[in-house]
């Protein structure tokens, strides 16, 4: 065995979404949540492969797909914190819910302005540094009635709501993060039609990506303004691509498609407005022409996404020529028995460590998820986190793999087999 060193001052931790942990908020989503439950549970039948189905037959109860209390996260988070800092977290990824802060458009609450306050306060005393997210997927519900994300506003309101955040808790927060993964609300809610608004519109997708540049480009000039030394960056998902065959043109010209269309477009339109870049890493591509194609044999996850820990590398080697920070602040799967946990983090880490030692600035990396937690259209079946959730009970339990992560968090450094 041999030990490979992370760069001093290296950020170790997990990442949140409000929605997805705090339960009983109020937006598109829990609305979309209650009209499409019955139908999602229906589906599962015909969506997902037998072995899913019977590991996981809470997939078609309805109940599944309402996030109500969700983690509780809202209540607990102090708790939650002493946990991650246990297990030798320094720093925590979470999301502000836009909704409880500007509950009508133009009035802002003040006691949930306090709340979050309190969130950023107990990281802080706990010695973990607050990556804030102001915006994952969520949106208001008077926003929504306006056209949510397609609202010609959109980007003025984003800004606007980010710079009121700013000036009330900036002084306790270095990063932010403005938006969480605008190409996969494009995919999912506009192309694929899977998430609200459910609407399948190749122009409406394409457009978004100027409307979602927008509001980060505004909403990092508003940061700045309400504090210049402020660190601000979006939250990118990004996708490993490979040619099937390499000798075939075709292969490759799809691959090149694929690769801007999801990891270029955002950064080209966000050029000179990013302090630091990201990686959220989790799905692996390969194209045969003229589409997409899965190989049989390869390690899944409990969702049925690819385990290819190489794929982190190639694309941390594309970001260093924008000669930035970096920051994953997405990589994890839904891993019930926590069987794979452990290989994939240190694999993961293992090709971060590759890419640091050739140039890339890479500074801290937040495993998806801290808790288990609701999965969006999916629920509450996927088990992403370091911790297990009892959702019915509310009771944490911390899984091994945890521990394994948190002897890396603790020494800085990674054992692996020389």
């Amino acid at each position: 065995m041999k030990k490979i060193k992370f760069p001093q001052g290296f950020f170790w931790g997990a990442a949140t979404s409000s929605h997805q942990v705090e339960g009983d908020t109020l937006n598109q989503w829990s609305v979309w949540e209650m009209e499409n439950a019955s139908r999602l549970a229906s589906e599962a039948k015909t969506k997902w492969k037998n072995w899913q189905q019977e590991k996981f037959p809470e997939m078609f109860e309805k109940e599944n797909y309402i996030s109500g209390k969700a983690c509780d996260h809202y209540n607990l988070f102090e708790s939650d914190f002493e946990l991650a800092k246990n297990l030798g977290h320094n720093a925590h990824r979470f999301s502000i819910e836009w909704s409880r802060i500007e509950p009508q458009e133009g009035e802002f609450d003040e006691k949930e302005i306090e709340h979050y306050r309190q969130v950023i306060l107990a990281l802080k005393k706990r010695g973990m540094e607050p990556f804030v997210t102001l915006w994952h997927w969520t949106n208001p519900l008077w926003l929504e009635k306006k056209g949510g994300c397609e609202c010609p506003e959109f980007a003025k309101h984003f800004a606007t709501y980010a710079e009121y955040v700013a000036s009330k808790l900036g002084s306790d927060v270095k990063f932010w993060i403005t938006l969480n993964e605008p190409t996969s609300v494009i995919a999912s809610a506009y192309t694929s039609g899977a998430w609200p608004p459910a609407k399948k519109s190749y122009f409406a997708a394409w457009r978004l990506y100027g409307v979602f540049a927008d509001a980060h480009n505004l909403a990092f000039d508003c940061i700045h303004r309400a504090d210049k030394n402020a660190q601000v960056g979006f939250a990118n998902i990004l996708h490993s691509f490979a040619a099937y065959d390499e000798s075939s043109l075709l292969d490759r010209l799809m691959v090149k498609i694929g690769r801007y269309i999801a990891n270029k477009r955002m950064l080209n339109l966000t050029i000179g407005r990013n302090d630091f870049l990201t990686v959220q890493y989790y799905f692996h591509n390969r194209f045969k022409f003229p589409k997409k194609l899965r190989l049989k044999n390869k390690e899944e996850s409990d969702l049925g996404w690819e385990i290819f820990p190489e794929g982190i590398y190639h694309i941390l080697k594309r970001l260093k020529k924008y000669n930035l920070p970096v920051y994953v602040t997405e990589n994890g799967l839904a891993d019930a028995g926590d069987e794979k946990r452990i290989s994939f983090i240190q694999n993961h880490l293992f090709w971060i460590h590759r890419a640091i030692l050739e140039g890339t600035d890479v500074r801290g990396y937040f495993y998806w998820s801290l808790l288990d937690n609701f999965e969006w259209d999916k629920g509450f079946w996927p088990r992403f986190g370091l911790i297990e959730v009892d959702f019915a009970t509310q009771e944490r339990r911390i899984r091994p793999s945890a521990l394994e992560y948190a002897k890396i968090c603790k020494t800085n450094e990674l054992e692996i087999k020389g």
